[in-house]
């Protein structure tokens, strides 16, 4: 059965006042409000949050918010799939309009965290590791680290690649009114900024966020005859790597982006060179190269000579991260990977204003752990 999507809406992405129900409820509430069915019609609510429990000692999120959104007595669930818990809430609304289960399905991602310490915050997020590895103080951007350095080695790549990566999506962010940053950068700022993993700087790395971000799903059939804007959910796959990272047989390779986006494409019947726009998880500079690479895009060690020649820029060949990307939008972890969907969906239907680029066909990656787990959505826009 066709799914596609006929609404969606993201809060301010940033520091907020606010805590994580409230949070959901603001995103869940605009984007029901902007569409054209009622409260009662939704039979599935799915939240993506990775740590509420942890960030905040707030659990049971998913049935406070079908109360605070009245979708009683609709079914509830909570999804976690660490930072990709947005794209796999993505998956889930999906099945379930896709088996028949459910007619209208919302889902809402979001995550507050802004009200922890940094190191309180990094602690909770390094726990998505190996024990083994957390044990012996090995954290995500340790990793990022570790795989940038080998990156930029082995494949002969300048250490400016990485840069324009930054400086590009901080330029997308300007354009983004919810994004957490709305200021360019540049290169020299980018260059020149503190070290935190070598060779990777303060402005390689996403910052540490609050918001929210929705999404409502319906069969194609009947998103025809309740509106003229929406989207296709024409392919989606996830897949799984390997937990213990130095297992892998080559670290510069995210198998579960190479999996995830082959299922994709087989669904929809695209390729690489259908794509028109793509949000992937930037949440390092670096993982946009091997994101670029896992999804074919580019071929291995190619993807830094498409930041070098603008080719992902937002009036390149293949417009990359028009939001702004983790690095300027900001990174609420289970809201992270719905915001993905929110950004494609409003390319597709020629809502995204200052943003907008000429796209028919767009794709979404999001990215748990460092490539642990994976999902991969594209979406094009109704015939």
């Amino acid at each position: 059965m066709g799914v596609a999507v006929i609404e969606a809406s993201m809060t301010k992405f940033g520091q907020r006042d606010t805590w994580i129900r409230e949070l959901l409820a603001e995103a869940g509430k605009e984007c029901l409000t902007d569409a054209p069915i009622g409260p009662d019609d939704v039979e599935h609510l799915y939240v993506s949050n990775m740590a509420s429990g942890e960030l905040e000692g707030q659990t049971g999120i998913m049935n406070a918010l079908a109360h605070d959104l009245a979708l009683l007595p609709a079914y509830s669930e909570r999804v976690d799939q660490t930072s990709s818990s947005g794209g796999a809430g993505i998956y889930e609304a999906w099945q379930s309009v896709a088996s028949g289960v459910s007619e209208m399905t919302l889902l809402v991602g979001g995550e507050k965290m802004t009200h922890r310490t940094t190191p309180e915050s990094t602690d909770v997020i390094a726990s998505i590791v190996h024990p083994v590895e957390y044990k012996h103080g090995v954290t995500l951007p340790s990793f990022a680290g570790m795989t940038a350095r080998r990156y930029l080695e082995r494949f002969d790549a300048p250490r400016e690649s990485l840069a324009r990566v930054a400086v590009k999506n901080h330029r997308n962010g300007v354009d983004n009114p919810n994004a957490q940053f709305q200021t360019e950068i540049t290169m020299e700022k980018a260059l020149e900024s503190p070290i935190v993993a070598d060779p990777l700087r303060l402005y390689d790395f996403c910052p540490i966020t609050d918001g929210s971000a929705a999404m409502l799903f319906t069969t194609e059939e009947r998103a025809a005859t309740l509106t003229d804007d929406y989207a296709v959910v024409s392919g989606i796959g996830g897949a799984t790597d390997t937990h213990v990272v130095h297992e892998r047989e080559d670290p510069t390779v995210m198998g579960g982006v190479v999996e995830s986006s082959r299922q994709a494409y087989e669904m929809s019947g695209l390729d690489p060179d259908d794509l028109d726009v793509a949000e992937l998880h930037d949440m390092f500079t670096i993982l946009e190269f091997l994101q670029l690479e896992g999804i074919g895009v580019a071929e291995q060690g190619n993807a830094w000579e498409l930041a070098m020649d603008g080719d992902t820029a937002k009036n390149g060949e293949l417009p990359v991260n028009t939001s702004g990307g983790l690095k300027s939008k900001g990174h609420p972890l289970g809201a992270s990977g719905v915001a993905q969907g929110v950004e494609i969906f409003e390319q597709l239907v020629g809502e995204a204003g200052p943003r907008q680029v000429a796209a028919d066909v767009g794709l979404a990656c999001n990215v748990g752990g460092f490539g642990n787990c994976v999902i991969t959505t594209v979406m094009e826009a109704a015939k």
